[in-house]
């Protein structure tokens, strides 16, 4: 064990000791330190190596000027450098001006009482101060005080006549305008992010592209009608794109688009440039679907070439943007109509914790996403060999350097035509388990991330937006973490199938009031496929770890207890076979949470028995493919459906 090796390990955020899901110590090697150092850009491979990269990161860290940085009002602003006369100009337009201390950590300035994105001018320095309010706009704030409900969908899995083989924004907004008529106040959608237009088999909506573009295929579109239970992904982007190009033919450029394209700015260019590029460069090349495989003139976007690339194929470039254009539309509108039914939250998007490390995010960021290395999960009691999701995520170094101005352009993209975001793996705000390039996940360690300057980031958009923040906080929670997430004003998740204390299953008015209520998520049975043991069936026949169904039946016995007990049921236990009827007292049972928001998955909502995703699984299960079995008028014209969403809604007002 190299002591210096691990003391610079600590000062670059890696957890050199982690306690595991069973609670045991456990230390990374050395070699994994090393490897996940090389990637970090710190040389480590001999003393003389560890302790100069370990004297230049505490130099970076302790000397270096930040183009931004945060602070909570009414608290005291910390810099680095000189101190000297400043002179702070706050976004309303008032300025203060006076004489900067030196304090135990640096140079001191004068509590801010106006929270946001103020100038801080001093030693010809110029720092931006986010000055975030003490919580988010939370769920209470939204409710006013009512216990709120709404439905949860996989935004792909809709259908709408005329739509095609996939669900659209405009197949949200038809199912956004029925759910807000049955009294829903939110409705959740799984992630909309940019895909790859060159790679139409890429459709994985949590290991996209770009998070700060909108998946083209969205747009609202009209096609013939594809009445397939699963989706085809590659078939009906390549229909979907065709028919996209035919339309933009005769396209003329028009006030709104240049509009839009002007207010989106160069983040948005730079993705349309990359959109061109990738389809170019990999037309005959299969290996550049990776940009990693690019010619080197075009590996950076800040080339000359690059620039040259752009001036010659500034149609095809205008072609994205123009896609762009129509989803931001058709997401808009589908915010109308929600908004428009009464909706208290309205639409709440979902933010993945990561992107594609070969993808336009990936590219066009370079200097604030992790290189050499994939984000995952380390082994736990369900997975012993940890996993690895193929993505990339932020880097810390690189987000401080650029004043996390990624970061920030991602989460008002987020929140730009939503009442919330749902921020997925939300432990990863102050750690992920980051594996380097070609290591199995095993060989991985947590990497620390500013979750101070993250979180007052969070708070400061919610505020800003007047939205709610959703954390999916399940898994390996730090200690201590959903005390912060609730501090902060951002409301976990509890699920009926891990609120429990022991073998029973607690009553749900005794689940957390600020989190969000779910009877289940896209990673996880739903109601009636756990009740019939579909879950079971899949994990047998492709030889997973999962529950016994000698487990499951005395399972079943706890739950029908607990819907009992809850008053969300006075019949008699169902057999296994009987998942509908267990759906029936979920929705009950879920609405009598002392949540302030419940969210019904619609699998739970149609007692559907396949959940979307399965993980683990690649192309052995469906995932990202199942569509629901009729548009949205259908299903809420339902019989099942609607005595479903009366419980639920009567539920939550008793």
């Amino acid at each position: 064990m190299s002591v210096r090796l691990h003391q610079l390990a600590t000062a670059a955020g890696i957890e050199v000791a982690w306690r595991d899901a069973a609670g045991k110590m456990q230390i990374v090697s050395d070699d994994s330190l090393r490897a996940v150092l090389n990637a970090l850009e710190l040389p480590c491979g001999s003393e003389a190596q560890i302790c100069e990269s370990h004297a230049a990161f505490m130099e970076e860290s302790t000397t270096s000027a930040r183009p931004l940085v945060t602070s909570a009002l009414n608290r005291p602003i910390l810099l680095a450098g000189v101190p000297g006369r400043y002179r702070i100009t706050l976004e309303s337009g008032r300025v203060l001006e006076g004489i900067a201390v030196r304090g135990k950590h640096g140079i001191r300035l004068p509590a801010l009482q106006e929270a946001g994105y103020h100038r801080v001018e001093m030693n010809d320095t110029v720092t931006t101060i986010a000055v975030a309010p003490a919580r988010a706009y939370t769920l209470e704030d939204a409710g006013g005080g009512e216990k709120l409900w709404g439905l949860a969908v996989q935004l792909y899995s809709l259908r709408r006549k005329n739509g095609g083989g996939i669900g659209d924004f405009a197949a949200l907004s038809e199912f956004a305008r029925q759910a807000g008529t049955h009294g829903a106040h939110a409705v959740a959608i799984s992630p909309v992010h940019a895909q790859f237009s060159a790679d139409v088999r890429h459709y994985g909506p949590y290991s996209a592209s770009n998070r700060s573009a909108l998946n083209a295929l969205y747009a609202p579109l009209d096609m013939a009608d594809v009445r397939g239970d699963l989706i085809d992904w590659p078939a009906e982007a390549t229909a979907r794109l065709q028919v996209l190009r035919d339309r933009f033919k005769n396209f003329q450029e028009h006030a709104a688009l240049v509009a839009f394209r002007r207010e989106a700015g160069v983040e948005l260019e730079l993705h349309a440039v990359f959109e061109t590029l990738h389809e170019v460069l990999s037309a005959n090349d299969p290996a550049a679907r990776d940009f990693r495989n690019w010619p080197q003139e075009y590996q950076n976007p800040s080339n000359a070439a690059v620039a040259r690339f752009a001036r010659e194929h500034e149609r095809e470039i205008t072609f994205h943007i123009w896609l762009q254009y129509l989803a931001d539309q058709g997401l808009a509108a589908a915010k109308q109509a929600a908004l428009g039914t009464g909706m208290k939250i309205g639409l709440i998007t979902d933010l993945a914790v990561g992107t594609s490390p070969a993808g336009s995010h990936s590219w066009t960021r370079q200097d604030e996403v992790l290189r050499g290395l994939e984000i995952g999960a380390p082994p736990d009691l369900f997975n012993r060999k940890g996993q690895s999701w193929g993505i990339t995520a932020f880097s810390a170094r690189g987000l401080r350097h650029k004043g996390y101005a990624a970061f920030i352009g991602m989460l008002r993209h987020a929140l730009r035509h939503a009442g919330g975001v749902r921020i997925d793996h939300v432990m990863g705000l102050t750690r992920l388990w980051v594996i380097p390039a070609g290591l199995p996940s095993v060989q991985g360690a947590f990497l620390r991330m500013p979750m101070d300057d993250l979180m007052r980031l969070i708070v400061l958009e919610s505020q800003r937006h007047k939205a709610v923040i959703l954390g999916e906080d399940l898994g390996t929670v730090p200690l201590g973490f959903r005390k912060k997430l609730d501090i902060a004003g951002i409301a976990g998740l509890r699920v009926l199938w891990f609120e429990r204390k022991g073998k029973h299953f607690k009553p749900p008015q005794q689940w957390t009031k600020t989190a969000a209520a779910m009877t289940t998520t896209h990673d996880l049975p739903s109601v009636a496929g756990w009740w019939q043991e579909t879950d079971i069936g899949w994990h047998e026949k492709l030889n997973m770890l999962g529950e016994s169904s000698e487990a499951r039946k005395s399972d079943r016995a706890e739950l029908w207890t607990a819907f009992q007990q809850s008053g969300a049921t006075a019949a008699q236990r169902p057999d296994g076979q009987n998942g509908a009827a267990a759906a029936d007292a979920a929705c009950a049972h879920l609405g009598k949470a002392a949540c302030t928001l419940a969210l019904l998955p619609v699998e739970d909502a149609l007692g559907l028995q396949d959940q979307p995703n399965l993980p683990g699984t690649i192309d052995e299960y469906p995932n990202w493919r199942r569509r629901l079995p009729d548009d949205s008028d259908a299903l809420f014209g339902r019989r099942d459906v609607a005595a479903r969403l009366a419980a639920l809604n009567n539920a939550r007002k008793s």
